[in-house]
């Protein structure tokens, strides 16, 4: 198996879990904040597809789906467009309350811009560096796994904030 398979098989998780989280759920459930004031499920969905959006299309020399296909604007959200959710207060947690079905189309244009640019990559790629700011340097190899491990703590985290609505309904 390549690298890139590897890759493309652990966005392809978080793709599959942010679906299924999505399914079936509605806004109650979607902007619920556990115990009042944990991350909603349409903000830590909508945050992990902007995580992924900005570093991979960084790393790729891409546009931002965010930007380039329009979803900052369908989704209109009261921050700033570059925004990822990184240090978000209450009230801009709350200000997140979008639909399953636009959160799902984000975050299914982002993954394909990710299997797009995953697809052309070599093993010797994954070595050249993509930011200089830290020490020692961070290589494209380890941005997609730092990646990747920050998307399925958050998926993982929606996942379970619906399953606590589930629980407190009677497990239906």
């Amino acid at each position: 198996m390549k690298s890139n398979e590897v890759l493309l098989d652990a966005f392809g998780r978080i793709h599959e879990t942010v679906a299924a989280t999505l399914a079936g759920v509605d806004g109650g459930i979607l902007t619920r904040r556990p115990a009042g004031n944990g991350n909603s499920i349409a903000w830590l969905i909508w945050h992990l597809g902007r995580v992924e959006d900005a570093q991979v299309a960084s790393a790729a020399g891409l546009d931002q789906v965010w930007t380039s296909q329009g979803f900052a604007d369908r989704f209109d959200l009261p921050l700033p467009v570059r925004d990822t959710g990184y240090g978000h207060t209450t009230d801009q947690v709350d200000a997140v309350n979008s639909p399953p079905e636009l959160l799902l189309a984000y975050y299914d244009a982002v993954h394909q811009q990710t299997v797009d640019f995953l697809e052309t990559l070599d093993d010797e790629d994954l070595d050249r560096i993509v930011d200089t700011r830290w020490d020692p340097p961070v290589t494209l190899g380890v941005r997609l796994v730092s990646t990747i491990a920050d998307c399925l703590q958050h998926v993982g985290q929606a996942a379970y904030a619906k399953g606590l609505k589930r629980a407190e309904a009677g497990g239906r």
